[in-house]
């Protein structure tokens, strides 16, 4: 065989060779047990306890009836546009039996800032009038009570109790939802079915800080529409890396509140809160 032909025959069988590798599928990654979600997922909480030490509900509250009244608030709006029109709300009406007296209509106008105010307004009237003719004017410490007055799921319910009594619970929010799918802890959509779910990943004892560090996470660092992946901590235990901008320099820039430097969402956040109190109703907006 001349050297032409011998090289020719080289090339070939070469690029025969390169066809076949080139062939072969890559391996699929191989599926994350049950148990190992589960070492990741309390990781994740033990990276967040660190990183937020100083998670808390961001309602401004001073009793359960303060906060009862928040959460139901807060739908369909944020907390700290609750947090700025709650200090007039409750001069007026400090007590369940004093809110149950109120004038629909000044009861409206006096939070008319948070949104879909008439609605509101019903829930809170009727809520007020339940715990004045059904509970002692007390609000009840338990979730099948909470949950027959009007204007209050399981969400609010679970609020109230985890931050008012001391009784553990997960609370599905928007954003806590959305982390623990993009984590890959569930599946499920139904908040019901997403909170049993992870009520099984975790201890009893860690259900409500969990929650306090999971939204904190979500308002900071992991946001809907533009995660700061770049910026972010728990990063190398994220199945969802790189869904938001990757850059440090570039992810520093989208973080929000104390992480980027911004005001908080309560006018009176607790003594170990490391950023700024949000300003009263009339100041500069803070981030959503």
């Amino acid at each position: 065989m001349g050297e032409q032909a011998s090289k020719a025959a080289s090339v070939k069988g070469a690029a025969t060779l390169q066809g076949k590798v080139s062939a072969k599928k890559p391996k699929a990654a191989k599926p994350e047990s049950r148990l190992a979600m589960v070492r990741r997922a309390r990781r994740i909480n033990r990276e967040l306890a660190e990183i937020y030490p100083y998670a808390h509900p961001e309602l401004d509250f001073r009793n359960p009836f303060e906060l009862l009244v928040a959460t139901v608030l807060s739908a369909q709006t944020t907390d700290l546009r609750v947090n700025q029109t709650t200090p007039a709300l409750f001069a007026a009406y400090p007590t369940p039996e004093d809110m149950a007296a109120a004038a629909p209509e000044h009861l409206e106008e006096l939070i008319r800032p948070t949104g879909f105010f008439r609605m509101k307004a019903k829930s809170l009237l009727g809520l007020s009038q339940a715990l004045r003719d059904n509970f002692g004017g007390e609000v009840p410490g338990r979730l099948d009570d909470l949950v027959t007055l009007p204007g209050v799921g399981r969400k609010t319910a679970n609020v109230v109790l985890g931050n008012a009594f001391g009784v553990p619970g997960i609370t599905v929010d928007t954003h806590f939802g959305r982390l623990v799918r993009r984590w890959k802890w569930t599946e499920q959509q139904d908040p019901e079915k997403v909170e049993a779910e992870i009520c099984a990943i975790f201890p009893k004892s860690e259900w409500t800080m969990l929650s306090h560090r999971v939204v904190f996470h979500g308002r900071r660092i992991c946001h809907s529409q533009r995660p700061a992946c770049g910026a972010c901590p728990i990063a190398p235990l994220c199945p969802a890396y790189g869904e938001g901008e990757t850059d440090p320099e570039k992810a520093r820039k989208l973080l929000k509140y104390e992480k980027g430097g911004q005001p908080g969402q309560r006018l009176t956040p607790p003594p170990d809160y490391p950023g700024l109190p949000a300003l009263p109703l009339g100041g500069a907006p803070a981030p959503s």
